[in-house]
């Protein structure tokens, strides 16, 4: 699922007030870290994770890389910063109406 650059732009202005949950360190991104950002984009559909000092990884290395394990899509990447979008597969757990995108004819 290909997100627009309105749906885009809507989601990083929600991912301004949402607290950073995801913490990439020393050791990588392994698979506790994947269930961890999955379980979490399952109850929220939008995550922001930060890249520590420590990391021997970029964030934008870090958010292309939970964002394939995890089936979600990059937002927004600032610094060592990153936030994720997966959109809710139930419809009426869904927590965040996307704007619908409008194809000119």
């Amino acid at each position: 699922m290909a997100i627009t650059s309105k749906q885009r732009s809507q989601l990083r202005a929600l991912a301004t007030s949402a607290d950073t949950i995801i913490h990439v360190g020393k050791d990588g991104i392994g698979e506790n870290l994947i269930k961890q950002v999955s379980d979490a984009l399952e109850a929220r559909e939008l995550v922001k994770g930060r890249v520590l000092e420590n990391s021997m990884l970029t964030a934008r290395e870090a958010a292309d890389e939970l964002a394939a394990r995890c089936r979600a899509e990059v937002v927004q990447v600032i610094g060592s910063k990153f936030v994720l979008y997966r959109m809710q597969s139930n419809i009426l757990k869904r927590k965040i109406e996307l704007v619908k995108s409008s194809k000119r004819k």
